[in-house]
């Protein structure tokens, strides 16, 4: 299970070794209607992804990538609207503040990965060189 659904879902993990970035990315297939409902889910994974990273839990986990530059991903099939642009450009501007990289990617249907009801975590599904 993966899609702003689900927050408590870590979509996609990966060390980007191009760049030396580590890339997390969230997926959103459904078109976006500028409902708050929407916006609210949107929200919550993303505040999911932040205590992820700032929270000690990426480090704990992870602590040969600790210190690395941090790029969350909003990978999403559909153009966002209005309501959901203005969104997405304030949290770039409040992720900056700690140094993480917000980045919206528009995807196709294809790049989706499959929901096999576990998080992903081998790559970012972008052919970036991500591990």
């Amino acid at each position: 299970m993966n899609g702003l659904e689900y927050p408590a879902v870590l979509d996609a993990f990966a060390h980007d070794t191009r760049s030396d970035r580590l890339v997390l990315a969230m997926y959103e297939t459904r078109l976006w209607s500028g409902e708050e409902a929407h916006l609210l889910q949107l929200q919550e994974k993303l505040n999911a992804y932040l205590s992820f990273i700032l929270d000690g839990e990426m480090a704990e986990s992870f602590p040969q990538l600790t210190n690395k530059p941090v790029t969350i991903q909003l990978r999403s099939v559909h153009e966002p609207e209005e309501k959901t642009s203005d969104l997405i450009r304030r949290m770039r501007e409040q992720l900056a503040f700690q140094d993480i990289t917000f980045e919206l990617i528009q995807i196709t249907e294809d790049e989706v990965p499959p929901d096999s009801g576990e998080p992903t975590g081998g790559g970012c599904g972008s052919g970036c060189g991500c591990q």
